[in-house]
């Protein structure tokens, strides 16, 4: 258990931006899963439009550290491909 005080703030802090964290985590994930469900069904512009809503939370989950940058553009781009093969 803290003793001191800053000990006890940074508790709080951590608890906080742990909680940020795993509710940004969970969006991208969310988002993520309804580009690859729409792949799955083979819907183009339903795949379309769920990428374009996954793209800006996955560039920002890297911003902010939760996904390792890299990741996040290796899913970006494999889905982006997926997508326009899907015309093909």
């Amino acid at each position: 258990m803290a003793h001191h005080a800053s000990a006890k703030k940074r508790i709080r802090q951590t608890e906080r931006r742990t909680q940020v964290n795993r509710t940004r985590l969970s969006a991208v994930r969310s988002s993520l899963r309804k580009v690859e469900e729409a792949i799955a069904a083979g819907d183009q512009a339903v795949a379309q439009e769920a990428f374009k809503q996954a793209q800006p939370l996955v560039a920002r989950g890297a911003q902010k550290g939760v996904l390792h940058g890299n990741m996040a553009s290796r899913k970006l781009s494999r889905l982006a491909k997926r997508i326009k093969d899907m015309a093909a």
